[in-house]
């Protein structure tokens, strides 16, 4: 096959890759697309979107619960697994069309194989990309090159949390189940265990959770996690924390797992399901890193505040390269990676305070900045402020009274450290918070910017006014 000579050669088509090479694209560098498997990688295929549009019939499905709440009539309420599933594939399907309209109107040739890496013949550009495809094997003769490999699901073989096809699923098999289980163990409770966990309770499983930290979500404020766990137990989860799953024996129709608790003791939990949802880990297996001096730590990628891998010309980007595992956050890095390649002015390395964390479970949870317990750590003086969902006009006509927003101000300077939020929506609200930190506002221009009514919005606005003693509708 012929080699094929570029500016620019990404490999891996998620939305870190892809969003770079439309941004190489637009900068005037000629850009090659590798992908071994489907346009818009993990994330438009077995991530994020299908799994929020799983989320959004597991919603409408509890609505319609309670239509009488609403005035509403609705009887014989049930489900077809099957084609809820098929929903989220066609959602999935549509979406990667798109990622592939995207790279011919931006005339980027993708290659489909799988890439590895070799040192160039003088040993001082970028490697060279082999690309093994259904044709044979593609050579990519690059002036630079983007890894954009994503990550796959950490699993724990040791203690039977090995993917099987049966009992035991990543989140993959959890998009696509076989059967509709009674029964869910979800090992793991960070964003993709909890929206799992949440999917499959609002169809009717008995779902529980075991977390081996001190509480769920553990990433988010204390109070927010302690808020969505009373919300879930509620909702008749059990959770267990400070737990850790110490085997799984598997029978004909369940799975067994021998749980300790945090009291040292152990307890059986039956499950015809186990989902293990532990973290993730990056691609970086079979691509001839090591041979190119490329660090790699605990199977993701070390690089520099500009994505830079150390290798001559060859930069990482996204899930590959670590924390945060957020498509947002690997988009970004994309643009910044690219424009730094191409000699854009002002460009800035990415500031991770800045990145907003959502989980699209029931309820939903949001932030971004600094929690409290870290922001008293960091030495600060803070000022907080609360709103309950309970006392805004927008939420209790919506039917979602349940939920808080809560904001943590610098006490001396004003600036906003970070926000937190649960209930309805606030995956959406999040952002307003998140200009506000990028922007570096104060709590005056907080206070006087006018929000709508009657929105769900006014809530923000009420958290920094507690904050600074002038709280209105509590």
């Amino acid at each position: 096959m012929t080699d094929i000579t570029c500016d620019l050669a990404v490999i891996g088509a998620g939305p870190g890759g892809y969003v770079a090479a439309i941004r190489a694209s637009q900068l005037g560098l000629k850009t090659v697309i590798v992908e071994r498997d489907a346009l818009g990688g993990v994330c438009l295929n077995w991530g994020c979107i299908p799994t929020k549009a799983l989320l959004r019939t597991s919603e409408v499905f509890t609505n319609m619960q309670h239509a009488e709440s609403f005035g509403l009539k609705a009887d014989n309420i049930g489900f077809d697994i099957g084609a809820v599933v098929k929903r989220s594939r066609d959602v999935a399907g549509r979406m990667e069309k798109g990622v592939g309209f995207l790279m011919k109107k931006n005339k980027i040739e993708v290659v489909m194989g799988a890439a590895r890496l070799e040192k160039s013949a003088n040993g001082s550009g970028a490697p060279l990309v082999r690309v093994k495809t259904e044709k044979g094997e593609q050579t990519l003769r690059a002036k630079h090159v983007i890894i954009a490999t994503g990550a796959r699901a950490r699993t724990i073989p040791a203690a039977g949390l090995e993917p099987d096809g049966t009992f035991i699923w990543t989140a993959r098999e959890a998009m696509t189940p076989d059967i509709m289980p009674k029964s869910l163990l979800v090992v793991g409770s960070g964003a993709i265990g909890i929206e799992f966990a949440s999917f499959y309770r609002a169809l009717g499983a008995e779902v529980t959770v075991v977390e081996m930290l001190d509480r769920i979500l553990p990433v988010e404020d204390e109070e927010i996690s302690k808020f969505a766990e009373k919300q879930f137990k509620k909702q008749g989860m059990t959770i267990l924390t400070g737990a850790t799953v110490e085997k799984v024996d598997k029978g004909e129709t369940a799975a067994t797992a021998t749980v300790k608790t945090k009291d040292g003791k152990t307890q059986t939990v039956e499950a015809e399901r186990v989902v293990v949802a532990i973290g993730i880990i990056g691609n970086t297996e079979d691509m001839g890193l090591e041979a190119l001096g490329v660090k790699i730590d605990r199977g993701h990628i070390k690089v520099n505040e500009w994505l830079e891998t150390g290798a001559p010309g060859l930069y990482a980007i996204g899930d590959v390269c670590g924390p945060p595992w957020l498509a947002h956050k690997a988009s970004h890095e994309g643009v910044i990676c690219v424009e730094k390649i191409a000699g854009v002015n002002d460009v800035h390395p990415l500031d991770a305070s800045l990145i907003p964390g959502c989980t699209y479970c029931q309820p939903q949870i949001a932030s971004v900045g600094l929690t409290e317990a870290r922001a008293r750590e960091d030495g600060r003086k803070v000022r907080v402020g609360r709103f309950p969902f309970v006392g805004n006009g927008k939420a209790v006509a919506l039917g979602e009274p349940e939920g808080l927003v809560k904001t943590v101000f610098d006490a001396d300077t004003g600036e906003l450290l970070g926000a937190h939020m649960i209930g309805a929506e606030v995956t959406e609200l999040i952002q307003g918070f998140s200009i506000a930190r990028a922007a570096e506002l104060v709590e005056t221009d907080l206070i006087h910017t006018v929000f709508p009514h009657p929105t769900l919005s006014e809530m923000m606005h009420e958290s920094v006014l507690d904050a600074w003693g002038k709280v209105l509708h509590v």
